[in-house]
């Protein structure tokens, strides 16, 4: 089993990982800066407080815990923020994940699991989306990330680095046993912002109501967080089986099933048994109308299936999260 370096560990998705990694009998160490996670998500793993960015305390980090294999969720996601401020993109997602990169080649850590994301695609051509589908992306987030993901097949052909990158569309949910959940400050993220207008009667906006779609809202595929910590954990164990074989592979992670806004608002409304008010807005910048994930490739060499299909279930997670943790982690 590995030794397993989680950068952005104390964060959300990476959070779930942590606890999938233990569960598969890995041993994970977490590396964050608590700039957007929490120190009291971390569950049963060392927690180193540091940022990739700093190539020492990196290369400091593989070296004492004998690390043997990395995965990736440090980062900064709004797509919205990215528009606005994009330098600070490029020098979290892209120049962070330089810096992690270089401390993996000075300690001959040769394997690494990527977090990216279906802002990759752009404005989809088509639906639901292939991996070979074009890469256009149309913010900041996009852009940084697909830059890393072509950054590690350079790696891997110049310096035997094996990568997985998985492209997730909208993490969703939380874990069942309520233990580990979603809090964020700003919430960016579409179920919590609708839970906690169902909580305290306050509107929650649509960002647009006049897109191509059935209802005017934007659709999603809204894929649990366990079930894409579940992917990171297979994924780490394909490279595992690699051996020396140079690979740098990607795959989409999503259920194919898009949901719109305001479907997801309806499904808070039954699962939470309260009204949601709602206000209408203009469309953001930099988003597309409907995004949906193909993730038959995945299935295929990997045996990933997303175990929550039903977005009602997806939602009663988080909910149940919520009413559990009313103030978030307990840091």
């Amino acid at each position: 089993m590995s030794v397993v370096l989680v950068t952005g560990g104390a964060g959300y998705v990476g959070s779930h990982a942590v606890k999938s990694l233990d569960e598969a009998g890995h041993t994970p160490v977490v590396l964050d800066n608590l700039s957007a996670g929490h120190r009291g998500a971390v569950k049963g793993a060392a927690f180193i407080e540091g940022d990739v960015r700093n190539t020492d305390a990196v290369r400091s980090a593989l070296r004492e815990h004998r690390v043997t294999a990395v995965m990736h969720f440090a980062g900064v996601l709004s797509v919205e923020e990215s528009v606005q401020h994009p330098a600070r993109y490029y020098d979290l997602n892209l120049g962070g994940s330089l810096s992690l990169l270089e401390a993996m080649r000075a300690e001959g850590v040769r394997r690494l699991v990527f977090s990216s994301t279906c802002a990759v695609y752009g404005d989809p051509v088509t639906t639901p989306i292939e991996e070979n589908h074009p890469t256009r992306p149309i913010n900041a987030y996009g852009e940084t990330k697909l830059a890393v993901e072509r950054a590690l097949a350079h790696y891997s052909r110049a310096y035997g680095v094996q990568s997985i990158a998985l492209r997730y569309f909208n993490a969703a949910g939380a874990d069942s046993s309520g233990e580990l959940g979603e809090a964020h400050e700003p919430e960016l993220h579409l179920i919590p912002l609708v839970i906690r207008a169902a909580q305290s009667s306050a509107p929650v906006q649509v960002f647009g109501v006049n897109y191509p779609t059935e209802d005017g809202s934007c659709e999603r595929d809204y894929v649990h967080v366990t079930d894409l910590a579940d992917a990171h954990v297979r994924a780490l164990g394909a490279l595992e089986g690699f051996g020396e074989e140079l690979v740098s592979r990607i795959y989409n992670l999503g259920t194919g099933k898009p949901h719109s806004v305001r479907g997801v608002i309806a499904a808070v409304e039954r699962v939470t048994g309260r009204r949601v008010r709602v206000v209408e807005g203009s469309r953001r910048e930099g988003d597309p109308a409907v995004l949906c994930a193909s993730a038959e490739r995945v299935a295929i060499d990997l045996g990933w299936r997303p175990r929550y299909i039903d977005l009602d279930e997806v939602v009663a997670t988080a909910w149940a999260w919520h009413k559990k943790h009313p103030g978030g982690f307990d840091d």
